[in-house]
């Protein structure tokens, strides 16, 4: 993994390192974390979770991942992006199939497509962003927001969007501090009990 940068985050007893994709032998933990962090938006959808672990150990794509590492390899926290080569959770209705059978794979595909965002000229998109419980409250968040910026900037892109439910106020308030300001929301009307939240605010930041 390339590595990006090394500084001591404030409380933490060790250096994390942030690099570029995620070691191999982290997609397991990857994929427990991203399954934490976001099963209540999508555990309606994905469940039950040992299926969900098994795609998200099939989709998540080291390309699209910058991940906070502690000094042993230890993965502990993750952002993704998104581009139009690819996303931090890529795959498509085969890997859904391969998981949850034919129908399974169709339906809970469909309703992921309403959560799908598309890229933007001038825009990197962000793909999620998770720290493990150990971590939190102590800067990993921040770094790797700061580090997504830094991969926006030497894509020469303006601006980073991300998106985050109203169920998550401690989140709203890391993207707040770390510059991102609120430019638009969105509803999931009928389908606020199927994902659990029921409006996303867009928010971006100029880098």
């Amino acid at each position: 993994a390339r590595r990006l940068s090394s500084a001591r985050a404030g409380g933490m007893t060790a250096d994390v390192r942030i690099v570029a994709g995620f070691p191999e032998n982290q997609r397991p933990v990857a994929a427990r974390l991203f399954w934490q962090a976001f099963s209540g938006k999508l555990g309606k959808v994905l469940a039950p979770e040992a299926k969900a672990l098994c795609l998200l150990e099939r989709i998540l794509d080291p390309r699209f991942a910058i991940s906070a590492l502690t000094p042993d390899g230890h993965l502990t926290g993750m952002a993704g992006y998104k581009t139009g080569d690819g996303a931090l959770t890529g795959g498509g209705f085969k890997e859904m199939a391969a998981v949850y059978g034919l129908f399974g794979g169709l339906w809970r595909g469909l309703l992921l497509d309403m959560l799908d965002r598309e890229t933007e000229p001038d825009i990197l998109l962000m793909d999620g962003i998770f720290v493990s419980a150990d971590a939190r409250g102590k800067g990993v968040g921040g770094r790797l927001l700061e580090a997504v910026c830094e991969e926006a900037r030497g894509r020469s892109l303006a601006r980073v969007r991300l998106d985050v439910i109203d169920t998550n106020p401690r989140a709203r308030a890391l993207y707040e501090r770390a510059g991102f300001e609120p430019a638009g929301e969105e509803t999931t009307g009928i389908f606020k009990g199927l994902f659990g939240f029921s409006s996303a605010t867009r928010m971006e930041r100029r880098v």
